[in-house]
């Protein structure tokens, strides 16, 4: 790129400089976002390739519209304090500079790193607090129905397992959602490279809901074995409880890497995958 095109593209890295502040303080603060700080840079290693065939950069006016669509959007965001706003404002920005650069063309053969930068947007509380509430009775009905089938003499009263020893909450980090929120876009990354039919890569990237709720129903029951066991001090604070978190994240990820694969040789005519690689 050439001395202007980078002069536009610092100048609105300046600006936006509260907007990745805001960010930063959500992806350090909440675990379901930690994945924010590493999507950015998975998405500029997807694109940074894809840039070097687009050809030399442009000046395309539509894309100064669709930037100054983001400014007015980052204006809203900032006046509001809505990290959800400022990261699509972000986004937004990002795909307006690619649309000014290379037109809508650029725009196309980018889609998916720049799709990719959605994943660090955070959810507004006001849509995601209702959805953690419903995963949370959900696993906790779940894993009652099969400790019950199993012999435990357990019961639920909404997302509290009641324990001979006394109640069990089952709190949000048990939920699901940290493994929702961190696992699809790594299903998104693994459906793209390993697929190349639209329907198993969206069939893969679906496939993270019912994992990730697996792995935490999982844990949920292991918890309750041990506090039947141990009691519930010794299973709510031990070592093994404080790492059940990176332990069923593991899980999961294996589960999904294990189903890429499968699929890409299920599906292959010959039975052979072949792994996008453009």
């Amino acid at each position: 790129m050439g001395m202007r095109q980078w002069i536009l593209v610092g100048g609105l890295a300046l600006v936006f400089i509260p907007a990745f502040r805001a960010l930063a303080e959500v992806w350090s603060s909440l675990d379901y976002y930690s994945h924010g700080f590493l999507v950015p840079i998975v998405s500029l290693w997807i694109g940074w390739d894809r840039v070097g065939r687009l050809g030399p950069p442009g000046a395309h006016a539509q894309g100064l519209l669709v930037i100054g669509l983001a400014m007015a959007l980052y204006a809203v965001g900032l006046g509001l304090g809505s990290p959800t706003g400022l990261g699509l404002a972000v986004v937004a920005a990002a795909t307006g500079v690619v649309w000014h650069f290379w037109s809508v063309r650029g725009v196309r053969r980018l889609i998916f790193p720049l799709g990719l930068l959605l994943f660090v947007v955070p959810i507004p509380p006001s849509i995601l607090s209702p959805i953690v509430l419903q995963l949370q009775f959900f696993v906790s009905r779940m894993a009652v129905d099969v400790l019950q089938l199993s012999g435990f003499t357990v019961l639920r009263e909404g997302n509290v397992v009641q324990l001979a020893a006394g109640p069990l909450f089952v709190a949000e980090a048990c939920s699901g959602i940290t493994s929702i929120v961190t696992l699809l876009p790594l299903g998104a990354v693994l459906a793209y490279f390993t697929e190349r039919r639209t329907g198993a890569r969206v069939g893969l990237v679906l496939a993270v809901v019912p994992i990730a709720m697996l792995g935490n129903l999982l844990r949920v029951i292991a918890t309750v074995v041990a506090a039947q066991s141990l009691g519930i001090d010794q299973a709510t604070s031990s070592w093994l409880h404080e790492s059940a978190g990176l332990i069923t994240f593991t899980l999961e990820c294996g589960l999904l890497i294990g189903l890429g694969s499968w699929v890409g040789v299920a599906l292959e005519p010959g039975g052979a995958g072949r792994p996008q690689t453009a």
